[in-house]
């Protein structure tokens, strides 16, 4: 439900009421069933019923693995999302100008498909209707938490809305307000920061063929380009553009008008899906590999890009991020059950002992996958050659390949 005056004292406050944080909040209701928990999430920027204007809820679009999908069927999300998604049946992945390709197919691997694709309005439209619904949750927005300090039970915060100063105690504070936060700032929790000195360009675009549930993953010289499948609408065949270049040139690809961006978009992609006939909005960031040095401390967590902001490369930012939210959700549900303390060190530290080797496992593959389809150079031409040709050849690594991209690898 949404407020506009929290009440003094919360077992569990979220900072940032984005896709992590109110997946996060809504998972915890489903783990904990009839047991009560007091539950506020704080957003920075307007919310309401049906509609979103948290920043990851914008135009762009997110591929969910089918470990994702997994995970909202069971917090009950997924009937609603379903309607929402476009099913990724096959995934494309080539090297221009060399040998060596890879198709991963859903029926190979047994399943309904291998990951979806959701515009980040509507999934955030399904989660913020669940927030209002919950009698557990309360979201108050727009607010902004102006300061945390650790007592020694809890967790203080002051919270501004408007004119107004409230300030609140909690048990424990989960972080997912992205990956500049003020709040790691102001608490001296340091990060890891390694520059790819790239920029990513999203857009969605329409083509003139039907992308047939494929799903295209393309390395050219100016950086890894991905196309994801997304229903048509008004007719147009549609796809959302995910494509790495190099921060020198990200500047000039963005001003280009649509005429030399298609040109340059149909060089590098190819004739596979016809010609490009539109070209929506495009949004860029620069990309970084950026590790928090704590995820937990007595009282707060960490989840999302907070604690570890990956390339986009291989779509798994979002996906590790909710098999995080998930173990953490088990952690504190056994908390609950066995009345120990939602903020102790033990409950924390025994949520990042039993997700530190996906964390670590995920990070590598997508940070290793970067730096070799990312550079020209003889010897990582010729390994990712080897790479592509061995992938498609031998089945151990063909499988180990595909259930890292569906969100399985940590099984």
């Amino acid at each position: 439900m949404y407020i506009e005056t929290p009440e003094k004292q919360y077992d569990l406050v979220v900072i940032g009421g984005g896709m992590v944080g109110t997946s996060f909040a809504c998972a915890l209701c489903s783990e904990i069933g009839g047991k009560q928990l007091s539950i506020l999430v704080v957003e920075a920027f307007p919310q309401s019923a049906g509609k979103a204007q948290q920043p990851s809820f914008d135009a762009r679009s997110t591929a969910l693995s089918y470990g994702s999908r997994c995970i909202y069927d069971d917090i009950g999300l997924w009937r609603e999302l379903s309607n929402q998604v476009t099913p990724i049946k096959e995934i494309h992945v080539s090297d221009k100008g060399h040998f060596g390709l890879t198709r991963l197919n859903h029926i190979e691997h047994d399943v309904e498909a291998l990951g979806y694709v959701v515009e980040n309005r509507q999934l955030g439209s399904v989660l913020n209707n669940e927030v209002k619904n919950s009698p557990a949750i309360q979201m108050i927005s727009p607010a902004q938490v102006e300061q945390i300090r650790p007592t020694s039970e809890s967790m203080q915060l002051a919270i501004s809305r408007g004119e107004s100063i409230f300030t609140i105690e909690a048990s424990l504070v989960v972080l997912a307000e992205g990956g500049k936060s003020m709040i790691c700032d102001q608490l001296g929790i340091d990060r890891v920061v390694d520059d790819y000195n790239q920029h990513a360009l999203i857009a969605n675009i329409a083509f003139e063929k039907p992308h047939k549930n494929v799903a295209y993953e393309r390395f050219t010289d100016t950086g890894p380009l991905a196309i994801l499948p997304l229903e048509s609408f008004d007719g147009e065949n549609r796809g959302c553009l995910v494509w790495t270049v190099a921060t020198n040139q990200s500047d000039e690809i963005q001003a280009m008008g649509i005429s030399a961006l298609t040109k340059l978009l149909m060089d590098r992609f190819g004739n596979r899906l016809g010609k490009i006939t539109h070209i929506g909005e495009r949004f860029g960031y620069p990309l970084t590999l950026s590790i928090a040095k704590e995820q937990i401390r007595p009282g707060l967590v960490l989840l999302g890009n907070v604690a570890h902001t990956l390339h986009p490369v291989a779509g798994q930012g979002l996906n590790l991020a909710l098999r995080d939210t998930m173990v953490l959700v088990s952690r504190l549900g056994q908390a609950v059950r066995e009345s120990e303390s939602l903020g102790s060190m033990t409950v924390l530290q025994d949520y990042v002992d039993r997700q530190n080797f996906d964390q670590q496992k995920t990070i590598t593959f997508t940070d290793q996958l970067t730096r070799i389809f990312s550079n020209n150079q003889r010897g990582r031409v010729l390994a990712r050659k080897l790479g592509l040709l061995s992938i498609e050849l031998i089945p151990p690594l063909r499988r180990g390949f595909a259930e890292q991209a569906m969100g399985l690898g940590s099984r």
